[in-house]
């Protein structure tokens, strides 16, 4: 599958993964924060922003079409950084493929399953109840969503999926929520490997953020024995977005430890 992507600066190649509902637009400020040390690649991954939909939505494609995009943008070693869901991915891959990346970076993501989460429930009913047929404007598609999704973040979160169809001008959503929804336990299984990624490796958690508990990190230092894992106080799931300088400040740390951008 040929991944719509976003590319900044220039060096060490650097893929970063978004989350689930997620999109390439949403980790440009990161990107342009580190793109003088980086060449930063940012994939909108299959059924979201730009690129292609498709039925079938697991771990497996997802991971393959990551391999597919190294491959066709002949990237050597690349540093990989993803975000919940992309994190999940990222480990996934590693694992899967040690000797394709030369760093790993995940934020705010376990190795476990997770049970449906009430906000992804709510925002996937929400989107895909709005009647497209009585939005003129974007405040009309936002009115619609506010009597289920009542958080503002949230909301704002959810409209970074919003477009207008060339073809008549009227607006729709770029996610696909159908193939989504259908595969949503796949989204939240674990990753049950006992393969080993010996490279250097981060993770960052929120502080007010529950997706990666103490009791986790047995299982990911079993993994990933270099795993350094570094907690972003105050900061909850969307900590490169609340803690920007923060989450740069660690990542900055990690790479120069590692040594890892190239001459």
């Amino acid at each position: 599958m040929k991944l719509f992507f976003r590319e900044y600066g220039h060096g060490q190649p650097l893929i970063i993964l978004h989350g689930l509902f997620g999109i390439s637009d949403n980790w440009v400020s990161f990107a342009r924060m580190i793109d003088d040390r980086f060449r930063v690649f940012i994939p909108d991954q299959r059924n979201h922003g730009q690129s292609p939909h498709h039925s079938v939505f697991n771990y497996f494609a997802l991971c393959s079409d990551l391999y597919d995009f190294i491959d066709e943008h002949e990237l050597e070693n690349p540093i990989i950084l993803g975000h919940s869901m992309g994190g999940k991915v990222a480990m996934h891959f590693a694992l899967e493929n040690p000797d394709t990346l030369k760093a790993l970076i995940i934020a705010d993501i376990s190795m476990r399953t997770y049970q449906r989460r009430f906000m992804h429930l709510n925002l996937i009913d929400a989107m895909m109840a709005v009647n497209f047929a009585n939005a003129k404007t974007r405040e009309d598609v936002e009115n619609q969503l506010k009597p289920i999704i009542r958080e503002t973040r949230i909301r704002q979160f959810a409209m970074k999926n919003l477009y207008r169809r060339e073809r008549g001008g009227q607006f729709t959503w770029r996610i696909n929520l159908e193939a989504i929804n259908l595969n949503m336990d796949e989204v939240f299984e674990g990753i049950q490997s006992k393969a080993l990624f010996h490279k250097p490796t981060l993770f960052i958690r929120g502080g007010n953020s529950d997706y990666v508990k103490y009791e986790d990190f047995d299982q990911i230092y079993r993994n990933f024995p270099k795993a350094d894992i570094k907690t972003i106080e105050g900061a909850g799931h969307w900590l490169h977005a609340e803690k920007p300088d923060e989450f740069f400040d660690i990542i900055n740390k990690f790479v120069l430890m590692n040594e890892l951008p190239d001459d």
